[in-house]
């Protein structure tokens, strides 16, 4: 691992919000590593990351076992352990399970989902249409969105698999909604969901959230391979991204 990303967090307070060290160090780690502070492929040192966090080696090192059962690290040989990195195949196959499972939290939520939790849904797509078309912006309203679906489904279990999901994701690098046109699409497909599941149509409902993962599947592939079309996530311009150029 290379210099730090930030000063050491010695923030004793913070800490004590959590149950113990380790815990504190997963929450930590685990945020570092899904808002891209620490980006695939870079080394996890134990002794400097216990540093870095202000406590000690052992909890630090029960934080990142954990993170590597879930995923998100993972050991290289001659070089240890490091943030995980995605390839083609692996995005594929991640995306083919969000797809069941979101078109299964869609049809749950059509089932499940009270009055005040549909109307949250319908001020969400309303909200969407008059979003500055920056990639940060568009992500947030995103994730706004989708956990909102969540949420109507009432599963605790299904909710932890999709949140899973959602941070290998991050692995990936920016969000598909920062490519052209992208966020219009979406925009359509994510009112079709809401209108199916107000409607208490469970079947139509998957149908439509499958097919709105699935459809970022070919954009994530294009990114995967280097040559896409983003949303600044500043001013909401657009530029050519080519391979080796960073995000």
């Amino acid at each position: 691992m290379t210099a730090h990303p930030a000063a050491p967090l010695h923030d004793p307070s913070e800490r004590d919000q959590y149950g113990s060290a380790a815990d504190y160090a997963y929450a930590r780690l685990r945020t570092a590593i899904i808002e891209r502070q620490f980006t695939p492929g870079r080394r996890m040192r134990e002794i400097e990351l216990a540093d870095w966090l202000g406590i000690s080696r052992t909890p630090t090192r029960h934080a990142l076992s954990r993170l590597e059962i879930e995923g998100l690290l993972e050991v290289r040989p001659r070089i240890g352990l490091v943030v995980s990195s995605l390839d083609e195949t692996a995005m594929e196959e991640l995306y083919e399970m969000r797809a069941a499972l979101e078109g299964t939290a869609a049809a749950m939520a059509a089932h499940h989902a009270s009055r005040r939790e549909i109307e949250t849904l319908v001020q969400l797509v309303k909200d969407e249409a008059g979003l500055r078309p920056a990639a940060d912006v568009l992500y947030r309203h995103n994730l706004a969105f989708h956990g909102a679906i969540y949420a109507a489904a009432h599963n605790r279990f299904l909710m932890k698999s999709l949140q899973a999901l959602h941070d290998a994701i991050t692995l990936l690098g920016p969000t598909t909604l920062g490519t052209k046109g992208r966020s219009l699409d979406a925009a359509k497909e994510h009112r079709r969901i809401v209108e199916a599941i107000a409607q208490r149509d469970a079947a139509r409902a998957e149908k439509e959230a499958r097919a709105h993962i699935l459809k970022a599947v070919d954009i994530r592939r294009a990114m995967l391979r280097g040559v896409t079309e983003q949303v600044s996530p500043i001013r909401g311009s657009h530029k050519r991204k080519s391979k080796g150029e960073k995000s």
